[in-house]
């Protein structure tokens, strides 16, 4: 009993580790990105436009705790900025 007791809350920890690491993970993505656009790195308007709203909505869900929403949208501007 004591092992499954052991185990469980094993199991809990690791699994609140990793949504905390993907929580801390968003901000260095934004990061990459901006340090990217600072380059100005000839994009189009419209997909200038495109990595700057999906920046913003990255940014938006990583404020509100929906961080696999944050990740979606800053890997699909990372994807159109080539990084």
């Amino acid at each position: 009993m004591r092992s499954l007791i052991r185990t469980t809350a094993l199991a809990a920890l690791l699994a609140t580790a990793a949504g905390m690491a993907l929580a801390h993970n968003c901000p260095n993505e934004m990061k990459a990105i901006d340090a990217k656009l600072a380059t100005n790195p000839g994009l189009s308007a419209d997909n200038a436009a495109k990595v700057k709203q999906l920046r913003a909505d990255g940014e938006a869900h990583h404020k509100a705790g929906k961080h696999d929403d944050s990740m979606k949208a800053l890997a699909e501007a990372k994807k159109i900025l080539g990084i």
